[in-house]
């Protein structure tokens, strides 16, 4: 009898009482140097850790152009092409202002980067650092988004 309500919860119940995930765009902006490929890591606002430019989809963009939109606003990517097709996708559990987390799904969009100016709307809130790809995915914290940037 419990191996049947055991069942019933796993693969019924549970699933219907977990909230959906919701869906963010990031950029993984990179550069070539010599032959060596950087990427640049910005902190987040709230706890300072080491991230990727992302946010929620814009209404009237296209989601590789959303992503484009926080690479410029996060970390002064300006002048530069999103890849239309998500490289990957990650997800986490962003804190809300409650306590309570909320799943997220983030699909990563590809943005050589080719300008960068110092002066965006989020140049006072955060650091922003160029590094090898293996070094980001040490930075991270997000073990899939670890696997995006050594695959570069």
């Amino acid at each position: 009898m419990f191996e049947v309500l055991k069942n019933i919860w796993g693969h019924t119940l549970a699933p219907m009482l977990q909230r959906p995930r919701r869906l963010q765009v990031a950029a993984l902006c990179h550069r070539t140097k010599g032959s060596n490929t950087e990427v640049l890591l910005v902190t987040s606002r709230d706890t300072g850790r080491w991230i990727i430019p992302k946010g929620w989809p814009i209404r009237g963009l296209k989601s590789s152009e959303a992503a484009l939109q926080e690479a410029w606003e996060e970390a002064g990517v300006r002048n530069s092409k999103a890849i239309e097709a998500p490289i990957g996708t990650y997800t986490y559990d962003k804190r809300q202002n409650t306590g309570w987390d909320m799943p997220v799904e983030t699909l990563v969009y590809s943005v050589a980067v080719t300008e960068l100016s110092e002066d965006f709307p989020e140049a006072h809130e955060r650091t922003r650092r160029w590094v090898s790809p293996n070094d980001a995915a040490n930075m991270v914290a997000e073990p899939e988004l670890q696997m995006i940037l050594r695959q570069l």
